[in-house]
């Protein structure tokens, strides 16, 4: 899935150029990139789709130019996961109606790649064998309010039965889910067997899965994308997860460990990245430092920042936007994206 605007990044996320597109860490490699490499060892290259954003066809066949045109499913208007997700079914069912899939969003970063790639292989065999909904489960390593929580079921076998998923919690909330060990982040990938997550779009968004099963006979041909073109406006804009997995009976979640985290706020780049002595954070540019902590700097590479007396601040600049915000106040970021996009006829965008 890389449809995403990012817009919790910005200034380094736009819309022509949205996270999932960007090198981050200087690796060469962007998180569509790094996502596509991570699963391509698993997965035959011919079975890998991307389901993105109509604009954005031409710049991912530049980051991935192994995948065919014909590999890359083209949103006319987002509408969140779960009609993303039924159209790459009903693509995939055209194919091989007996398909194990792998749901994965293309702008996470994880850090164990080799446990990944074990916990993945396990999944598949849990599904290929079992009529159930599974998700990656990720064990807490702080309380998080950024995330979405799963409360596994008694026992000690893995996968394990959820009990509840719960949406971001307040800070309150989050302290009590990390004390209690019940509790695992939502990862946001799935793994299910065709027939799984099929029926269970008949029976809990059937108005989505009535909309693509109109389309059967049109799927992997020269007439899909008017199809896709004409319905997918009208579907309602719902999650997979509020949609159908906080609903379904037979879910289960794999608990994991293996360096995860879903890149989506400055917040989460800066607990990844390296500190000094007192905490800060600089990206790409050059940095000094002066009666200053816990700030992230992000400015363009042949930049240098010298940087005093400020404590727990983003300072970021890309392009033609410079954002100074304090840490603690980042959900205002889609306030300012918003605000700058009336005050200025959507030139900051």
């Amino acid at each position: 899935m890389a449809g995403g605007l990012g817009a919790r990044f910005w200034p380094f996320s736009r819309n022509d150029r949205p996270k999932q597109f960007l090198d981050f860490f200087g690796t060469g490699r962007s998180l569509l990139q790094m996502t596509y490499d991570r699963f391509k060892s698993v997965v035959p290259t011919e079975n890998i789709l991307i389901v993105s954003n109509i604009i954005y066809r031409d710049l991912i066949l530049e980051q991935l130019p192994d995948l065919k045109s014909e590999q890359i499913l083209l949103e006319p208007a987002r509408r969140n996961t779960a009609p993303c997700i039924a159209y790459a079914l009903n693509r995939i069912k055209a194919t091989n109606d007996k398909a194990n899939i792998i749901v994965a969003p293309s702008d996470h970063l994880i850090l164990k790649e080799d446990r990944f790639i074990e916990t993945i292989e396990l999944g598949l065999k849990f599904v290929e064998n079992n009529e159930s909904l599974l998700t990656l489960g990720i064990k807490p390593s702080r309380p998080e309010t950024g995330y979405g929580y799963i409360q596994i079921g008694e026992g000690k076998e893995n996968p394990r039965k959820v009990k509840t998923f719960t949406e971001k919690p307040n800070e309150e909330l989050a302290k009590v889910f990390f004390e209690t060990g019940e509790f695992f982040w939502n990862s946001g990938i799935f793994l299910w067997n065709l027939q799984a997550i099929e029926n269970a779009f008949n029976v809990y968004l059937p108005e989505v899965s009535t909309k693509f099963n109109a389309g059967v006979g049109l799927y992997n041909t020269d007439k899909e994308q008017d199809f896709i073109n004409e319905i997918y406006p009208s579907c309602p804009n719902i999650s997979i997860d509020y949609g159908i997995m906080e609903k379904a009976e037979s879910v289960y979640v794999l608990c994991a460990e293996f360096g995860w985290s879903d890149l989506g706020t400055w917040g989460s780049l800066y607990e990844l990245s390296e500190k000094d002595n007192n905490r800060n954070v600089s990206l790409k540019a050059e940095t000094l430092f002066y009666e200053s902590e816990d700030n992230i700097i992000a400015l363009p590479k042949e930049k240098l920042a010298v940087i005093q007396d400020l404590n727990g601040y983003i300072v970021a600049e890309s392009d033609n936007v410079l954002l100074i915000c304090k840490r603690s106040d980042e959900e205002r970021i889609r306030q300012f994206v918003n605000d700058a996009n009336f005050n200025f006829d959507g030139r900051f965008s």
